[in-house]
């Protein structure tokens, strides 16, 4: 299956998962929680989901008083990371997506722990993203962080077909 196909179907897969998509999102971000690298982390650079993907909301908050929360911020073709300190500063950015006001993180090397999202993941943890490469041009600089993949159950599918350019997760979070 190619990317477009695979990406089509995943669509069509949330739309008929809608009504179990909250419950299912409380308990991935449990599963989170719960994992050893993310409770080992000290910094951990998460996302602040939109209404397709596994809502990290309220985790978010929670979390942002525990440890040092970085969040991606689209600038260009790139992502900068901010840190996060609350839903307080929140501002929409590039494709609506809310993008933290934080101030500026550059040391890279400090993250331990990266949760991705992405429409799709394989049991060998290639991802499907959305086609526009930003977290591929991001994950091979965090060198030290542990990846992780973040999705619903249906996202899990038997193959992800693989760029040269795509990042492999090193594990996936559902249920």
């Amino acid at each position: 299956m190619i990317k477009a196909e695979l990406r089509k179907h995943i669509k069509q897969l949330k739309s008929l998962h809608q009504d179990t998509n909250a419950t299912d999102s409380e308990r991935i971000m449990q599963a989170l929680a719960t994992d050893a690298h993310f409770k080992k982390a000290m910094t951990v650079l998460l996302y602040h989901s939109l209404s397709d993907e596994v809502n990290t909301h309220q985790f978010l908050e929670e979390w942002c008083k525990q440890k040092q929360v970085l969040l991606p911020v689209v600038v260009g073709d790139h992502l900068e990371l901010r840190h996060y300190y609350g839903a307080h500063e929140l501002k929409t950015g590039a494709f609506g997506i809310a993008e933290p006001t934080g101030t500026l993180f550059k040391d890279y090397t400090k993250i331990d722990f990266v949760a991705v999202p992405g429409l799709a993941f394989d049991k060998n943890g290639h991802r499907l993203g959305r086609g526009k490469g930003y977290y591929d041009r991001l994950l091979p600089q965090l060198t030290n962080a542990y990846k992780a993949g973040i999705c619903y159950p249906f996202q899990v599918v038997d193959e992800v077909p693989v760029e040269p350019t795509d990042i492999t997760m090193d594990g996936i979070i559902t249920i």
